[in-house]
């Protein structure tokens, strides 16, 4: 079981000097993970490009790209294509000036040093030390940790677009760079989606994300590799895993212990002492009951003297037996310590993985609110296209009737309707079916006209 240190690093534009770019490259990790990973403009996105991909030293072979292309630049611009271009076109709508209007957003914020351009998420799990000890097949099967991560970063922070993810293997330890465009909304001032980063990563919603992430991430570990690995704990500032020691009486019983360690190496001294002298005495007292008649021994006359003796004895071996028992509690809590030693560890992995399983449940509870609530808003759309096609087809059907009965009138306005269908028809607005209901109308009427002017002529000539 090894304790493994989580990095999510977000950049950001305190440090954009080249020296300390070329600084951080001697950092413990070996990647860039300082603060000068900001993305502000195009030309600082190409270098990027060129450092991600390993174009500048020809080692594509060492990355794998998990999200985009093999072009950071042309990611980018498609991302700011499909998530701006309708938010441009409605503001620019809007613009009664020209020289207010925005002809590309990507150049726009290129141009502006208020904004980042995009930001850049490393993500690192393990430090050298433990990676220094594997195998690349080992290695490579990180690829499948670091997916989950680009999918749990999208799930955590919907408002922060991926580009582009890739993998990097060539350096100390195995990595990924993420870079995306965080976005905000409902903007009251320029159009109405933007580029948003300190919207989106404020420092409590960067902390949460980073507690998030890397519980999220142990667990994948775990799952892909077959471990039961745990993290590092925190530092100072950020969350504290789960101390089993705080468990019960345990640290009322270490303090006891603590305090009478002294006293346990006092009496064990002592302790000897007494076990000497009460050996030597018991052969003294062995030795009175065979002196009877021994004259280089000496007899006790007086039998209080022997009972005092038997009753030291006895005192002796009662101390004995209480520091063994002290011992023996010495032994218990230092197993005690062993199993809570080991019973951490197991509890710590079973928490960070319920803690994953939490995340994962809460974003998926956030997916289908989110779910209902746009079928909800698809429902009501739908009830109001509903009434609208109703309204409509409503109207056709007063148009066709009303032409119908246009059928039956004079023969110039009969002429003039026909036309006016078939050049419907000829737009493809009525339907064959719909002309051919209109023409049966048509044809009747005209040839009834004949009928009635035959009648006509007729009845005239009688008269």
């Amino acid at each position: 079981m090894s304790e493994l240190a989580y990095s999510l690093h977000l950049g950001s534009d305190k440090n954009r000097k080249n020296v300390s770019r070329t600084r951080a490259k001697s950092n413990a990790s070996g990647t860039t993970s300082l603060s000068n990973n900001a993305i502000q403009n195009a030309r600082q996105l190409s270098r990027v490009d060129k450092h991600n991909y390993r174009k500048y030293d020809d080692k594509p072979h060492l990355i794998e790209i998990v999200r985009g292309t093999t072009s950071l630049y042309s990611d980018v611009q498609k991302l700011y294509k499909d998530e701006f271009e309708e938010a441009r076109l409605e503001y620019n709508s809007k613009q009664t000036r020209d020289d207010r209007k925005i002809d590309d957003y990507l150049k726009k914020i290129s141009d502006n040093s208020k904004n980042d351009l995009a930001c850049e998420i490393i993500i690192e799990l393990g430090d050298k030390k433990y990676w220094d000890t594997k195998d690349e097949k080992f290695k490579h099967k990180m690829s499948n940790v670091y997916k989950e991560q680009v999918k749990d970063l999208e799930t955590l922070i919907p408002n922060f677009k991926v580009a582009s993810a890739i993998i990097h293997y060539d350096e100390t330890s195995p990595h990924m760079h993420i870079v995306g465009v965080p976005i905000k909304y409902k903007s009251k001032n320029g159009m109405s989606k933007q580029v948003g980063k300190s919207d989106v990563f404020t420092k409590t919603k960067l902390i949460e994300l980073q507690d998030k992430m890397r519980t999220l991430c142990i667990a994948s570990f775990n799952k892909e590799y077959g471990l039961n690995n745990v993290l590092k704990t925190k530092q100072k500032g950020r969350n504290k895993d789960i101390n089993v020691k705080d468990m019960g009486n345990y640290i009322e019983m270490q303090k006891e212990l603590s305090k009478n360690k002294e006293r346990l190496e006092i009496a064990s001294i002592k302790s000897l002492e007494l076990d000497n002298n009460s050996n030597e005495i018991k052969d003294i007292v062995n030795n009175l009951k065979n002196a009877f008649t021994n004259k280089d021994k000496f007899v006790y006359d007086n039998k209080d003297d022997k009972d005092k003796i038997d009753k030291f004895i006895q005192q002796v071996d009662s101390t004995n037996k209480e520091y063994k028992k002290m011992q023996k509690l010495s032994i218990t809590l230092n197993d005690v310590e062993t199993e809570l030693k080991e019973n951490r560890e197991k509890v710590k992995i079973l928490t960070e993985n319920n803690d994953a399983l939490n995340i994962k449940v809460k974003s998926l509870e956030k997916k289908i609110d989110k779910q209902e609530n746009e079928i909800d808003d698809l429902k009501e759309k739908n009830s109001k296209l509903q009434s609208t096609i109703n309204f409509f087809e409503n109207l056709f059907d007063r148009l066709v009737k009303f032409i119908k009965d246009k059928m039956f009138g004079k023969e110039k306005e009969r002429e003039d309707y026909w036309k006016f269908s078939k050049d419907l028809y000829n737009h493809n607005i009525f339907s064959d079916k719909t002309i051919e209901s209109i023409q049966e109308d048509y044809i009747w009427n005209k040839e009834n006209d004949k009928d009635k002017d035959k009648g006509k002529d007729d009845y005239e000539i009688g008269m």
